[in-house]
């Protein structure tokens, strides 16, 4: 979503030394933003800096300098920037930089300076491929059908991968938009320098080891592990013996609206656990904009008994009480994440995980059989000699001007026979993309 919104926007950018532009409508007055980085070992030039308005939503980017330093001519107002960079430090090893900082304060007439800390994360041979959060409309048109929830996780590397204690989680709180008082008087996330990220109300996972090939995938149900398409036609049927899901009422997440008797195909040892640490019989998993978190507790630490272990449990906003509840879940245990906003909201969302988890984000329309689908690392995907005459390209299922860029058809080139190889940055504003319909449609 790299883009100028505004004829505005592309007059900042070519006159990022001026403090002043004549317009026809007036004078508006320009104010410089120099965005210096830091926490970073090696070069620090050619990192991009998307500064972002978030009143507007006004998009502006930038390279840094030799020196780390990002400047930017803008006009007042409150802006959140993020800062990437992937490198190369083995075969099929990648080292990604990200930062954030958000709340930034543009006034008129000053020059605003701002230090931003950069983290490193190496990147996971396992990635979310895919995001089925919104719902869909029923077939009256007119009412809404949200049971039916899912997700998609793929190996994206040559060896196969096997996974004990693969949980499942959400950040505090679970709307970008709802009120978040887990952010200090500077702009930054409370528990960002403590090396956790919050999940609330409950954790989901699987109770013996997850096994997944090269280059496949798993598909795991959130909500409604039937076929829904029976009485939802723009639904998905998730009658699949391959399929996993989220079913387990005896620890507390019984509400049948989430949580039907699975499908007779699904075999019971493909059910996921829960353990849950705040209120409520169903995962309050948001429709809208979830912050979804994907990790794994090491050996000899059962994902049960370390979520309900006080001593794991940290509480949103501060309040102690059971409805704020949250597991701490350290940074270096998490395998894949994803900050989603909605695209009705867009003013006033707020990130929820921190710049080494996630340094982006990604707009979802609800309502509307649309799902976040990742985009594809062409570089990579074309440099596979198994994929000579494989690949399909002219991809036409993004929404609106949401797109993978790469213009390879995933799920075509799959069917093909093609060897896909998902781009992974730890920056879900380039990593991802709102796609017209749930892959597990077609």
């Amino acid at each position: 979503m790299k883009k100028i919104l505004s004829l505005l926007c592309t007059i900042c950018l070519l006159m990022a030394c001026s403090d002043h532009v004549e317009t026809t409508s007036g004078d508006i007055s320009l104010c410089q933003v120099v965005i210096s980085l830091s926490g970073i070992s090696d070069s620090k030039s050619g990192f991009e800096v998307q500064l972002r308005n978030t009143q507007t939503n006004s998009i502006f980017i930038e390279q840094t300098n030799a020196e780390g330093a990002a400047t930017f001519s803008v006009t007042p107002g409150i802006y959140e920037a993020t800062a990437t960079k992937k490198e190369l430090v083995g075969h099929n090893v990648y080292y990604i930089y990200n930062g954030t900082s958000g709340q930034i304060a543009v006034r008129k007439d000053m020059s605003t300076p701002v230090s931003m800390e950069m983290k490193r994360a190496r990147t996971s041979q396992v990635v979310i491929k895919e995001l089925y959060n919104g719902g869909c409309m029923k077939d009256d048109g007119v009412t809404f059908f949200q049971y039916d929830k899912s997700f998609i996780l793929y190996n994206n590397g040559e060896q196969a991968v096997s996974l004990s204690n693969l949980c499942m989680g959400f950040c505090a709180p679970a709307n970008a938009h709802a009120t978040n008082r887990n952010y200090t008087d500077d702009g930054k996330l409370t528990y960002e320098a403590e090396g956790f990220i919050p999940c609330w109300n409950g954790v989901w996972y699987f109770p013996n080891t997850l096994t997944i090939e090269p280059y496949s995938q798993v598909v795991v149900n959130i909500c409604g592990a039937i076929d829904n398409t029976q009485t939802v036609s723009a639904s998905v049927n998730y009658a699949n013996a391959d399929y996993y899901c989220m079913y387990d009422p005896e620890s507390g997440y019984y509400n049948t609206n989430y949580y039907p008797t699975p499908s007779a195909l699904i075999p019971s040892s493909h059910y996921l656990k829960a353990v849950i640490m705040g209120l409520g019989n169903g995962w309050p998993f948001s429709m809208s904009s979830p912050a979804f978190v994907v990790f794994q507790t090491p050996e000899g630490t059962n994902p049960r008994e370390y979520c309900t272990n006080s001593e794991n449990l940290w509480y949103s906003g501060g309040d102690v009480k059971q409805v704020n509840a949250c597991a701490k879940v350290p940074n270096e245990w998490i395998v894949d994440a994803m900050e989603v906003f909605s695209s009705d909201y867009k003013e006033g969302s707020l990130k929820r995980l921190t710049a080494d988890i996630d340094a982006g984000y990604v707009w979802l329309t609800n309502r509307h059989g649309h799902t976040l689908y990742r985009n594809v690392d062409q570089q990579a995907t074309e440099a596979l000699e198994e994929n000579a005459g494989k690949l399909v390209y002219n991809y036409q299922l993004g929404v609106d001007d949401s797109t993978d860029p790469s213009g390879i058809d995933a799920e075509a080139s799959l069917k093909n026979g093609a060897h896909i190889i998902y781009q992974d940055t730890n920056n879900s504003t380039n990593d991802f993309h709102e796609r017209q319909t749930c892959s597990l449609k077609e």
